[in-house]
C-alpha cells in the first residue's frame, strides 16, 4: 500500500502500549496508542484505521463497551489482547465481533504473527472490495452488485444506463463520442438514428441524479465531440 498501515492500539498499562507500539513499527505499521476507550473512541470516530488492539480492563469505558462501539465505526479486524483468560470471556468477545483473543503475558513472535495474517485477509478482502466499487462525488456504483447509490439513496437505473455510467466512472478523465459510449454498451458500430439513443439515456441518467442530488452536476457535454464526467 502506498499509505501506511495505521494500527490502534488501546491499552492503558503504558509498557505494555509501548511494546505493542514497537512490535507494529518493525513490522513496518503505523502505531496509535489509545490510553483509555474514552480516547480509543475519538480516533474511531475521526481517522480511518487497518486493525485495533483491544484491552478490555480500561479505565472508563470497559473493551466490551468498546468493541461494541467500534463495530459502527470500523470493519477492520480487532485483536483482543487481554488478562482475561476465562473461556467463556475469549467466547463471548469473539461472539462480539472479535476476530481474534491473544491472553497476556504473551509471546511476541506470536502476537505479529496473528497481526500479519489477520491484516493479509483484511487488505486483501478491501482491495477486492475496491475494485469492484467505483465512486464520483456522492455516487457509488458497485459493479458486482449492479447498484448506484446516491447520498445514501439507491438510484433505479436501466441496464443500459448502468452501463453507461459505469463506463464514464470507470475512466473519469476520458472524453467519450456517442460512437465510443454506443459500441461499449451495446456492443456494435454506431448507425445514423442511433445516435439519438445516446442522447436519451444521458437525459435520463441526468434527470435520475439529479432529482438525488440537484446541487451536483455529474456528466458534462462536450459539444460537437462527446461526454465525460464532471470534474
Amino acid at each position: 500500500m502506498d499509505k501506511p498501515i495505521r494500527i490502534l492500539v488501546v491499552e492503558d498499562d503504558d509498557d505494555i502500549s509501548q511494546l505493542l507500539c514497537n512490535i507494529l513499527r518493525k513490522s513496518g505499521y503505523s502505531p496509535q496508542p489509545a490510553f483509555s476507550g474514552t480516547e480509543a473512541l475519538l480516533y474511531l470516530e475521526t481517522e480511518r484505521w487497518h486493525m485495533i488492539l483491544l484491552d478490555l480492563m480500561l479505565p472508563g469505558m470497559s473493551g466490551e463497551e468498546l468493541l461494541v462501539r467500534i463495530q459502527r465505526h470500523s470493519s477492520a479486524p480487532v485483536i483482543i489482547i487481554s488478562a482475561k483468560g476465562e473461556q467463556r470471556t475469549k467466547v463471548d468477545m469473539l461472539r462480539s465481533g472479535a476476530d481474534d483473543y491473544i491472553t497476556k503475558p504473551f509471546d511476541v513472535e506470536e502476537v505479529s504473527a496473528r497481526i500479519d495474517s489477520h491484516l493479509r485477509r483484511y487488505l486483501r478482502s478491501a482491495t477486492d472490495t475496491e475494485n469492484h466499487l467505483l465512486q464520483h462525488k456522492n455516487v457509488i456504483l458497485d459493479l458486482d452488485a449492479k447498484t448506484v447509490v446516491v447520498k445514501d439513496q439507491r438510484l433505479s437505473l436501466t441496464p443500459h444506463e448502468f452501463d453507461i455510467l459505469a463506463l464514464l466512472m470507470k475512466s473519469p478523465k476520458k472524453l467519450f463520442t456517442k460512437e465510443n459510449i454506443f459500441e461499449s454498451v451495446w456492443g456494435e458500430p454506431l448507425m445514423g438514428d442511433e445516435a439519438r439513443t445516446i442522447n436519451v439515456h444521458i437525459s435520463n441518467l441526468r434527470s435520475k441524479l439529479a432529482k438525488v442530488d440537484p446541487a451536483e452536476e455529474y456528466i458534462e457535454t462536450i459539444w460537437g465531440m462527446g461526454y465525460r464526467l464532471k470534474p
